[in-house]
């Protein structure tokens, strides 16, 4: 298999903070053109500076996104065409989680994470990845998670979309075998960014410390895979270790474990579950 373009014009969205910012750092050391997308402007052209200071001759496209909002992605796009051009490598980054058992859930943060995590990467996949073909040559990084390997109590919705992710992106990588388009996913676990605060948790769950890895390896591990053309990329020993004995188990086993997790966190839900029916949905 071909090597993605990845010193062509790369589009990484999620870009202001944590494993988007990281790889974005990363993917612009060899970049011609980047083109960073996220909600947070102030951010967005902090990293713009960043990376202008850091290399000149790169030429940094900061574009402003929410991308849950269909009009404003169909808008981004014809933007990017109109000032960019072809996009040789897509970076879909972008998602936000959610830690509440579904009867605490609130619906508005759900359907934002269902349009962030599958509907955007789809939209950008559809618009980009067409020329890609054309040319002969490109790209696609989808950042999936750990989750799409198996269940656990408090993730239903948010597992499901990143289930979604790694069947597309490895559907996606099939039907293009032979176009010269190299399509990896990455498949973090536990990652030392503002993520998990950000999902809310109304559930007594957080990863444990010694399993974290900083966005910046889990970047370095993803753009590694992904310049080898592989399918998919698990950063980290003990992860890797963890999600193969996931992928190992029977499915029964599984959906056994996520039950008597179930049982035992239920009663400790409580107030917090309570009170984050009420609170406004926050992104980051």
């Amino acid at each position: 298999m071909k090597a993605p373009p990845l010193d062509g014009t790369v589009l990484v969205t999620g870009a202001s903070s944590g494993i988007g910012a990281a790889l974005a750092r990363g993917l612009a050391r060899r970049a011609s053109t980047i083109v960073i997308v996220a909600r947070r402007a102030d951010a967005l052209a902090a990293l713009a500076e960043e990376l202008r200071a850091a290399r000149p001759e790169l030429v940094v496209h900061p574009m402003e996104c929410d991308l849950t909002d269909a009009i404003a992605l169909e808008a981004l796009c014809g933007r990017i065409e109109r000032e960019v051009g072809s996009i040789d490598v897509l970076v879909n980054n972008a998602g936000i989680g959610d830690q509440s058992f579904v009867e605490h859930a609130r619906w508005p943060k759900l359907a934002q994470m269902i349009a962030l995590n599958v509907t955007a990467p789809t939209r950008l996949c559809a618009r980009f990845v067409p020329g890609m073909v054309e040319r002969g040559r490109g790209g696609v990084l989808n950042v999936s998670s750990g989750f799409a390997f198996g269940y656990l109590p408090g993730f239903a919705a948010y597992a499901a979309s990143k289930q979604y992710v790694t069947c597309f992106t490895d559907t996606l990588r099939s039907e293009l075998a032979g176009t010269g388009v190299v399509v990896t996913q990455i498949m973090p676990g536990p990652i030392d960014t503002p993520f998990h605060g950000l999902s809310e948790p109304t559930t007594p769950l957080s990863p444990p410390a010694f399993a974290m890895l900083t966005a910046e390896r889990c970047a370095e591990a993803a753009i590694g895979g992904f310049a080898r053309g592989r399918a998919f990329v698990v950063p980290g020993r003990l992860f890797r270790m963890v999600s193969w004995v996931a992928r190992a188990s029977p499915r029964w086993l599984n959906l056994l474990f996520a039950s008597l997790v179930a049982r035992r966190i239920r009663p400790r839900l409580g107030a917090s579950a309570s009170g984050a029916l009420t609170a406004p949905p926050r992104r980051r």
